[in-house]
């Protein structure tokens, strides 16, 4: 397992400084994985430039530093799958910077910058990929649909995660509403509370309703029963008057 023991005393503090800015003020579109322990490896993940086939993507790559670095230049590899004329199929990078052009005081910024621009303006060329350098030669257009396929299936942005149960629920709400006001053309009413003298119907809908008649009790059934009473009271009364006429007709 590579340590910060293969790398000279110097070289890990050049590194952990170039590292520590990185962290603090990142290059447009790159963010750098900062491992402390080994700085031997240095994981990178590039955003896909605007107005380019590779946009919407994140591309993770890294950079391998040698024991002698920096007087030879670091290895560079894409871990994500790429179609680009200077990036093979097992992610190796084809740039200048980390082959003939490489000088002991270019920096890291640098490089992962150049490889930034590498996805901007690729050179077919010196192609590793040569497919997509002939494409690129010779119908652009197929090579971009090539790169963006690409880019869709393994570099896309995952989307941030929204919380829309709520809003799904409030918008069925309002479309039930509106439907229930424009079948009647009034706005919809709240339904309307049972009494508690209302009578609820048996589950079984085919069974017939038998109403229920109570006993009216109270005020309301006194004066009925009062005129019966004083009807009686009459009958007895002339019962009494006819039995007296009787008796002064016999005297």
């Amino acid at each position: 397992m590579a340590t910060n023991e293969n790398l000279p005393p110097n070289v890990i503090r050049q590194l952990a400084k170039e590292l520590k800015n990185l962290d603090e003020t990142p290059p447009e579109g790159i963010k750098v994985v900062v491992n402390d322990e080994d700085f031997s490896t240095i994981y990178a993940d590039i955003e896909g430039p605007a107005g380019t086939p590779y946009e919407n993507g994140v591309f993770r790559m890294k950079l391998l530093l040698s024991h002698d670095f920096p007087h030879s230049p670091p290895k560079g590899y894409f871990l994500t799958k790429i179609f680009h004329p200077n990036i093979s199929a097992n992610g190796e990078i084809c740039v200048n910077t980390l082959k003939k052009d490489w000088n002991p005081s270019l920096g890291l910024r640098h490089v992962l910058i150049v490889v930034r621009c590498l996805l901007i303006e690729p050179f077919p060329e010196s192609a590793l990929n040569e497919q997509a350098g002939k494409m690129l030669l010779e119908n652009y257009d197929e090579y971009a649909r090539h790169a963006r396929l690409y880019t869709g299936i393994h570099a896309l942005k995952p989307k941030p995660k929204v919380k829309t149960v709520a809003i799904f629920e409030s918008t069925t709400a309002l479309n039930v509403d509106h439907r229930n006001k424009e079948s009647t053309g009034k706005e919809p009413q709240p339904p309307t509370p049972l009494s508690t003298s209302s009578k609820i119907p048996s589950q079984d809908q085919n069974a017939s309703v038998i109403p229920v008649t109570e006993p009216v009790i109270g005020a309301s059934a006194l004066p009925k029963k009062e005129g019966v009473l004083a009807v009686k009271a009459t009958q007895v009364d002339k019962k009494k008057i006819d039995a007296r006429k009787k008796s002064l007709k016999r005297l």
